[in-house]
């Protein structure tokens, strides 16, 4: 199979996720109706993508993301990109076309044969067209689309789908919208927008929404930050939407932790670790002392986490949760540090006008304001761009706000700098006081100099010569 050269993925350029498709990873795979179905790639297995085919999941592995290929028996085709044609405009109209059951004499037992018989689907689409009755009544654009429908009927080609954050929350918005609270590829680049998710920042998340929020905010990471992340299970929750992110275990463990809620209380008193000499006492096996050693890794982790929680000082607080927003906000609060962003998500704007009504009335919230994003997807094709006729009614509500101290003590930046610019109008005019009484006391004695000379002057006038 001759595909493009690549590099490896040791040396990609973004060593947080792997630019080939490697063993162990889940890979979305676009099928010819669009759908998109992901599929875990493992060595020397069999990927089954129903009545499209199957192939060896070793023709896979090594390979960029975005190629399109086909299915020849067993074996994987890369077919070239796919370009777009200018459709020429006509006089014909759909007008008088009677599509019933007579117009396609090919029946459907024998285009099952056709099938079987290994016939490419390009020749079946073309028998098919040459049978049809009114095709050539048809304008050039429901030409296409029959092309395109049937293409979508017996064509046998996928192609793999990057793993990004866009096309995942697109895949999950389609699968099971209910499992990822509605939150829409818009909506949640609306969400990282307002937190101003960055490299190198720090974050806290609530995420019940499968794992896409804290999925978005690690890919905007890229490797370097820090995320923290509250759950209500006790060991780390297996988010479904990161397993098709395919991010790299030990990076994501270096800038990723996880606390439930009762860890996340500093009150809480954690199990003792287990002691370095207990995981090596004589007589122990093999097993034991493994064991033992987890447990005191696991207990070095929870501690280390809460500590950094503790600390405070994040940058933003992500909320996407089922629970209370303002319970979940009184509790969070006061590890965000000054004009820190607190972003709430929720599919319905009840619970975020409550929580806005409460905050308006706290003067720690700067400007509460609540948004919902609105998408309409346009084809654009050649002389055919129009907004598709279907499209999602939302794709949830989100509240923003920023946190600031309330210090009874602190003044606002303008009287500040009317202060000082009073400060500096009064040195001024001291200054310019002081200079002109020593002006005038320079003057006066400069007149009184004068004087006694003139009088001298007249002395030696009016003095009679002897």
């Amino acid at each position: 199979m001759d595909i493009p050269e690549c590099e490896d993925a040791t040396s990609a350029l973004n060593t947080f996720k792997a630019a080939t498709i490697q063993s162990g990873h889940t890979v979305l795979l676009r099928l010819p109706n669009g759908e998109t179905k992901g599929f875990k790639v493992e060595k020397d297995a069999t990927v089954s993508i129903g009545r499209v085919g199957s192939f060896r999941a070793n023709q896979l592995i090594g390979h960029p993301y975005g190629l399109t290929y086909e299915i020849r028996g067993k074996e994987l085709t890369v077919q070239p990109p796919h370009t777009l044609q200018e459709v020429e405009e006509t006089d014909a109209t759909n007008e008088l076309i009677n599509d019933g059951e007579f117009v396609q004499p090919l029946t459907l037992s024998e285009i099952e044969g056709l099938k079987k018989s290994g016939v490419h689907a390009s020749d079946i689409i073309k028998a098919q067209i040459e049978q049809h009755a009114n095709y050539s009544m048809k304008t050039e654009y429901s030409k296409e689309k029959y092309k395109q429908r049937k293409e979508a009927k017996y064509s046998k080609t996928f192609s793999t789908v990057e793993p990004t954050i866009y096309n995942v929350c697109d895949h999950w918005f389609k699968k099971d919208q209910n499992r990822i609270r509605d939150i829409r590829p818009d909506t949640l680049s609306q969400i990282l927008n307002l937190a101003n998710v960055r490299p190198g920042g720090r974050y806290i998340a609530v995420d019940e929404a499968s794992g896409l929020l804290v999925s978005a905010i690690l890919e905007r990471l890229g490797g370097e930050g820090r995320l923290i992340s509250i759950c209500d299970v006790d060991s780390p929750p297996a988010y479904p939407v990161m397993t098709l992110m395919n991010f790299r275990k030990d990076v994501v463990t270096k800038i990723h932790s996880s606390l439930n809620w009762a860890t996340a209380q500093e009150d809480y008193t954690p199990v003792a670790a287990v002691t370095q000499e207990s995981s090596s006492e004589v007589g122990k096996s093999e097993r034991h002392r493994i064991r033992l050693d987890k447990r005191k890794n696991a207990a070095d982790t929870l501690l280390n986490a809460r500590e950094e929680l503790f600390a405070g000082e994040y940058d933003a607080l992500l909320i996407a949760s089922d629970y209370d927003p303002s319970e979940i906000l009184q509790n969070l609060i006061l590890y965000v540090a000054g004009s820190g962003s607190i972003v709430v998500q929720s599919p319905f704007s009840q619970p975020l006008t409550e929580l806005q009504s409460k905050l308006r009335l706290d003067p720690s919230y700067l400007a509460p304001s609540i948004t919902e994003s609105w998408l309409r997807r346009y084809q654009v094709l050649p002389g055919r761009t129009h907004p598709t006729m279907n499209t999602s009614g939302s794709g949830g509500f989100l509240l923003h706000a920023i946190k600031v101290y309330d210090d009874p003590n602190a003044s606002r930046v303008s009287s500040h700098r009317q202060s000082k610019r009073r400060k500096k109008e009064a040195d001024e005019g001291d200054l310019s006081v002081s200079q002109t009484l020593e002006s005038y006391e320079t003057t006066e004695l400069e007149g009184e100099d004068t004087t006694v000379a003139d009088q001298a002057s007249l002395t030696n006038k009016i003095e009679p010569t002897s």
